[in-house]
């Protein structure tokens, strides 16, 4: 007999005995704006989402502009969603990268990224708000709103990128008012809003360039068009938010409340009426203070817990332990690869605890053969 189909359950009504207290007066709103604002991406992503077929609506398959109501059961890949009808205050987090580090978070090459050192959330997830290049440093910004990540990132609101460029070498004036004026690059024409010069020692000169787009290495292009090569960026501003003096490289800062607020007003976005969430005891301790966040690992790796120790602390005797039994598994593995004649009484012999006497070898046991069996019954006696 086949398994009938699990019944869906309404996450907002979590005994389906009950009957779903529907509001005849509720509003219906879109449902990749919910899906924005629950933390999932942003709302382009989500319309991509919706488009591939894997969100429901009460069993059904959700269509591209589709609308819900509270009552409405959402599922992706058959997991229930709480969408925010009532709209909360977001979670904005600074991030200074430093190096060396990228902003994805599927990477076939296994190279250090910058999610890896961002704080768990139960609802949602982190998305940043622009990108840089291994090679750049700077502001990195972190929000769980799909809204305010748009608001930053859409080209058609031309929001203000400044960066720091250290180049090889110094501009002349016709270079750059050719830059603010605009030179053709490969994927179109490209310009700075405003170039300044910041000074600099020897060989190398500093100038601090704006501009209101995101191509990918559109600053070291724009310098390199006039051989001029980039020996280092470092983003400033994003918009509104500038890189905080006391944000050191390689570390992360939650923004209060009230300067969450105030880019949800620049953004021209709702601000929630409601009162705030309840912070838990460890977001207030690290709310308006700088940390310096640990990368996480994914999975176990004996080699790498050597190098990179974790939250616990290490101590050299427990450290030579660990490298002691990596040895030992090393060596295991050799022995079992390549397998000598000695026997396993050899072995014995050879290893045996100095100061203890020697075990005696075990003599070998006789398998019983089919040939040891009588072939006739013993006679039984009277």
């Amino acid at each position: 007999m086949a398994r009938p189909f699990k019944q869906q359950i309404n996450p907002r009504n979590p005994h389906p005995n009950k009957p779903v207290a529907v509001d005849p007066d509720a509003v219906p709103q879109r449902l990749h704006k919910l899906l924005a604002l629950a933390g999932l991406g942003s709302r382009r992503e989500m319309e991509t989402l919706v488009a591939s077929g894997r969100i429901t609506i009460n069993g059904k398959t959700a269509e591209v502009g589709a609308a819900v109501v509270p009552s409405d059961v959402v599922r992706l890949d058959s997991r229930p969603l709480r969408l925010p009808f009532e709209p909360e205050l977001p979670q904005v987090l600074i991030y200074h990268k430093p190096e060396g580090e990228i902003v994805s978070q599927d990477d076939p090459e296994n190279r250090a990224t910058v999610f890896e050192k961002l704080p768990r959330i139960r609802n949602g997830k982190w998305i940043a708000i622009g990108r840089l290049d291994m090679n750049t440093s700077g502001l990195l910004i972190f929000t769980t709103s799909g809204e305010l990540a748009n608001r930053f990132m859409h080209p058609r609101y031309e929001v203000e990128r400044e960066y720091a460029v250290r180049i090889f070498g110094e501009l002349t004036e016709g270079e750059m008012a050719q830059l603010t004026y605009g030179i053709e690059l490969d994927d179109g024409p490209a310009n700075f809003d405003s170039i300044r010069p910041q000074g600099g020692e020897g060989a190398n000169h500093w100038y601090e360039v704006i501009l209101r787009e995101g191509r990918n290495r559109e600053v070291r292009r724009l310098f390199e068009a006039f051989q001029k090569p980039v020996s280092r960026l470092i983003r400033v501003r994003f918009g509104p938010v500038n890189l905080p003096p006391r944000l050191k490289r390689g570390q992360m800062l939650h923004l209060a409340a009230k300067e969450v607020t105030g880019l949800m007003e620049w953004a021209e976005l709702e601000v929630p009426k409601g009162p705030p969430r309840q912070l838990s005891a460890r977001e207030k301790e690290k709310l308006g203070t700088v940390f310096t966040p640990k990368a996480r690992k994914s999975r176990f790796d004996p080699e790498a817990r050597l190098e990179t120790r974790g939250p616990h602390r290490v101590t050299k005797t427990r450290e030579e332990g660990m490298r002691q039994e990596l040895e030992q598994q090393q060596q295991g593995r050799r022995s079992r690869s390549r397998p000598d004649s000695t026997t396993v009484e050899d072995t014995r012999h050879a290893t045996r605890v100095p100061g203890k006497p020697a075990r005696k070898p075990v003599a070998k046991r006789r398998v019983r053969q089919t040939s040891d069996i009588a072939t006739t019954a013993p006679k039984r006696r009277k």
